[in-house]
């Protein structure tokens, strides 16, 4: 039996804005997990072109985008000396070890992906090979590096699943215990912040109202008023989380409090509970603004040093390859290229 490396490896797509729900649902852990695993963080920007150019904007956006994320990546805590930290396209092994395993995944594993559907909607004749093979790729980011496990948010837990499926039929048909099977790890303050004009939708950089999300970008004066204007109901705050039942606005902003805190539920509604949410806003505005400036001005000051940042991907993608290269060596050697 083979025993692996912990290791840990993520990343997100640079289209659009990160924003609150990027960073309660997913940084908030990568920044602690660097400092109990080897971890690794990437820029997935070769995913971002999987859809029409006028969703990514094209290559002068493309480059744009994928440094801001690098720099918001940095401003939100991760260290690129306890990381590597780098974007996907520097690293060619991810796109050889891809289509390996688009020859290992099968047309009925894919068919189901739930994403597909949602992103290519009715046009579905219209969507690229690249937006269907999505997971696959994603696969292959997360095997390359023989990595362990992932924190993902609920919504990509089934392309995880699929990775598995790939790792078990790739070690099953070579006859080999070469990939792990990869373990999600879906944790953290938020794992699902929800809109603040919809509270059953889930917060998205590609809403149309920019008043849904709270982007790491905005001002603080932008953060303050998007927090006043979030849609809630008529009632005002409960006293215990069973109160919450059934309101979903009410719900998401007390989880976004909690989280921003470091509070569970409980402590937020006994401190605010019976109290009207006029109140309560004003108390979260404050507290995200608190938070969420920081980051914001960090953000600035590395991306006034581009060169930076630039120098952060190119050393991270040298560290990434120096993993990847002898993993693919040996993929290529199992399959029975010369």
């Amino acid at each position: 039996m083979v025993t692996f490396t912990p290791r840990v490896l993520s990343g997100m797509q640079p289209t659009g804005n990160l924003h609150l729900g990027n960073y309660l649902g997913a940084m908030v852990n990568w920044v602690k997990m660097q400092d109990t695993h080897e971890t690794l963080y990437c820029v997935v920007d070769m995913h971002a072109i999987t859809q029409p150019t006028s969703v990514w904007g094209g290559p002068t956006a493309l480059r744009k985008s994928t440094l801001e994320v690098a720099a918001a990546y940095m401003a939100a805590g991760i260290d690129p000396k306890k990381s590597i930290l780098f974007n996907q396209s520097r690293v060619p092994e991810h796109a050889e070890l891809a289509w390996i395993f688009n020859c290992i995944a099968r047309l009925g594993w894919l068919n189901r992906m739930t994403q597909f559907k949602e992103k290519a909607g009715k046009d579905r004749e219209n969507a690229s090979v690249g937006l269907y093979a999505y997971p696959v790729l994603m696969a292959a980011d997360i095997l390359i590096y023989r990595a362990t496990q992932v924190p993902v948010g609920e919504d990509q837990k089934q392309h995880l699943e699929l990775c598995r499926d790939i790792a078990i039929k790739f070690n099953n048909d070579f006859g080999v215990d070469f990939f792990p099977i990869t373990e999600p790890v879906i944790m953290g303050p938020a794992t699902r912040v929800m809109s603040l004009r919809d509270g059953t939708k889930k917060m998205s950089k590609s809403d149309p109202s920019d008043l849904s999300r709270i982007n790491l970008t905005d001002s603080a004066d932008d953060i303050a008023k998007k927090i006043r204007k979030a849609k809630t109901d008529a009632d005002g705050l409960p006293s215990e989380k069973a109160g919450l039942a059934g309101r979903p606005e009410a719900e998401n902003l007390v989880g976004i409090y909690a989280a921003l805190a470091d509070r569970t539920t409980e402590v937020v509604l006994t401190e605010f509970g019976g109290g009207q949410f006029s109140a309560f806003k004003n108390a979260l505005a404050e507290l995200a603004v608190a938070k969420i400036s920081p980051i914001n001005t960090k953000m600035n000051q590395l991306l006034a040093e581009v060169g930076y940042v630039e120098q952060v991907l190119t050393e991270g993608s040298t560290r990434a390859s120096a993993i990847a290269a002898p993993i693919m060596k040996d993929v290529k050697k199992i399959v029975g290229f010369v």
